[in-house]
Order: C-alpha cells, then structure tokens, then sequence
C-alpha cells in the first residue's frame, strides 16, 4: 500500500501505475486500520518498525491531502447560486447508461423527477438510441454518435444547439460533442463532452489516450472569455495527476470542491467507488443542484447538475495557473499521441 501511494507520483502512464491514483478512499481507510493495529501489536517496537510507522503515517497524511478538498471542510469552489432565474439556468443529466443495460425505466423517472435542460449519455449504441428516440419529443436539437463499442455519445436538449459536431480528437473510435448552447437569456454557453478511453487491461495498457484528450479540450479552454462547460465519464477521479492539470490549464472549476466526493462508479459494489463522472465549469457559473442520482441498472450512477449564469459569480479557482512545467507536461501528454483534430 505504500508502494500504491508513491507509484502514481511519477509520470508514467503505464495502467498499473496511473490505476493507484483510483483508490485514495480505499487506501486511507486501510492506512487507518493497519497503522492502529500495529501500534497495538508491537509492544517494544524497533527502529525498523518506527520507520515503517512513519512511512505509514506519511502516506496516511499525504492521501488525506489529495482527498480534502472533495470534503465539506473544504472551502467550496463554486458558489452557491443566489437565485433561481430560469433564463440564465442551466441543467444537465451525465449517464452512461451501460451498454448492455436494458433497464430504461429508472433512467425515464430520473428525467421526469430532474427536468434536465441537457441529457448526454455514454455507452449508446443502435439499441439505445432506439429505446431513447422519443426523448427528442421534448428536446429536439441533438447530437449522436452511434458506437457498438461502449464509446457512442447522444446528446438531447430542449435549448437551441449551435455549431454541434463530432470530433475524434485522438482515436478514430472515441468521440466526444463540441457545441454551443443557447440560453432562454440569448447568451451562449460553450459545451464539451467527453469518455475517453480508460487506462485498464482490457481497455489500453496506458493512459496517454485518456490524458490526451482532457488536455487537448483545455488547451481549447485555455483563456476562452465564453462561459463554458466541460462533462461526461472521463473515466478518471477527481483527485489525479491528470484532472489536476486539466484544471490548472483549462482553468475551470470543479462544484464538487467543498462538496463532497460524489462517487459515480461502481454502482454495483459498494466499498468500490470513486467519483468518474464529472461537470467542470467556468468561473461565470453558480452551482444551484449537483447530486448523484439513484441506480439506473448501469455500474454507473447518472450525475445531475444545475448551473447559474451570474454576472456577479466570483469562483476561486483552487488551482493556481498552469506553470511552464505544467505546459510542457501537457505538451507532451499531446505528443504522446496522434491527436485527429477532427
């Protein structure tokens, strides 16, 4: 456990190092148990078991450092917002649905219960997109891109979409959405969604792909005035290397920080989740809802968010700007990589 806790503070984007940065929760909770049994057990310690003690106690500190800002005794990063105008409100739905899943009737009662403005869901294939199709009733504009490979997209929205497209940023099977969205105000919102492929045996034996395409989407963020949005399953935790300097680049914020961890996977084993679906958003927002939503027959719980386009909103970003370490890093993150630009 020591090992999993230093292994991810190198660059390596193997998938058996950069997977450590998942269990932060799993590894403390071990920390705890075994540091409090071995002080117990160990009647006339050595300076050996000191030493180990104090390995332990470092990387019991250094996890709880990784994870505090996920806590509500942390200062929260996005505001609340200060009123519910409509016009100037945006909702999103994230769910990735499960491929294979069949159960849509949980998903219909979530979308009735939240009234999202956007839905996007991941994992879509012909099935899907078939069992969903009377979605657009309600919210016609959409956007798809139909995979039997676990990467399709569906974005729905009752608000006017503009400039939508598909993009295969760095493989040609693995979209994500790029569009505008037009608010009841007139105002535009930039809207990005992503589910890159994860760092997992049976996915990719490294990261690069994953880490690539969150960059190469804030280097498209990277000192745009547009009130921007950036969600989906990024099959990535909210505390890692990666996300860090997704945010440090990008510069959005993260209305998780001061919240909570909201876990979104595994929805199907309980001592086992870690927060994978994500809504960042730019400093002109307010946070009016952010919850986790109940099970859907997916291994993921959907996420749904409700954001406030406020003149006034002065989010404090808890990263501070990228440095040119932080640039060549993603610099050669990108290189890494055949990025597609399409």
């Amino acid at each position: 456990m020591i090992g999993a806790s230093l292994l991810p503070l190198s660059r390596s984007d193997v998938w058996w190092v950069r997977i450590f940065e998942f269990p932060r929760l799993q590894l403390t909770l071990c920390f705890l148990v075994i540091f409090v049994m071995y002080v117990l057990v160990r009647e006339d310690p050595s300076a050996a078991d000191h030493v180990f003690l104090g390995l332990l106690a470092a990387c019991l500190t250094y996890q709880l450092w990784r994870m505090y800002p996920y806590t509500p005794l942390a200062r929260v990063e996005v505001e609340r917002g200060s009123r519910r105008d409509d016009e100037s409100a945006v909702g999103i739905l994230i769910s990735n649905v499960y491929m294979d899943n069949r159960n849509t009737h949980v998903l219909r009662e979530l979308i009735a219960e939240n009234d999202p403005d956007l839905m996007l869901f991941v994992e879509t294939n012909a099935w899907w997109e078939q069992a969903l199709s009377d979605l657009q009733d309600n919210h016609p504009f959409t956007v798809r891109s139909i995979k039997e490979n676990t990467y399709g997209m569906l974005l729905f929205s009752r608000l006017e979409l503009r400039n939508a497209r598909v993009q295969f940023l760095v493989q040609d099977d693995v979209p994500s959405i790029a569009t505008e969205v037009l608010l009841p105000s007139g105002k535009s919102i930039q809207l990005r969604c992503v589910h890159p492929r994860p760092p997992a045996p049976q996915e990719s034996d490294r990261s690069a792909e994953r880490d690539a395409e969150l960059l190469i989407v804030a280097k498209e963020m990277q000192g745009c005035d547009d009130p921007t949005i950036v969600a989906g399953d990024l099959n990535d935790v909210a505390w890692s290397r990666t996300n860090t300097l997704f945010k440090r680049i990008s510069g959005l914020v993260d209305p998780r920080v001061g919240r909570g961890f909201f876990s979104t996977f595994n929805a199907r084993w309980p001592m086992l989740r870690y927060p994978l679906d994500h809504v960042f958003c730019s400093t002109q927002f307010r946070v009016l809802a952010f919850k986790v939503l109940r099970n859907c027959g997916s291994d993921h719980f959907p996420v749904f968010a409700r954001l406030s386009l406020e003149p006034s909103a002065t989010a404090e970003p808890r990263e501070p700007p990228p440095s040119p370490d932080d640039q060549q890093e993603a610099r050669e993150k990108i290189n890494a990589v055949e990025p597609r630009g399409r």
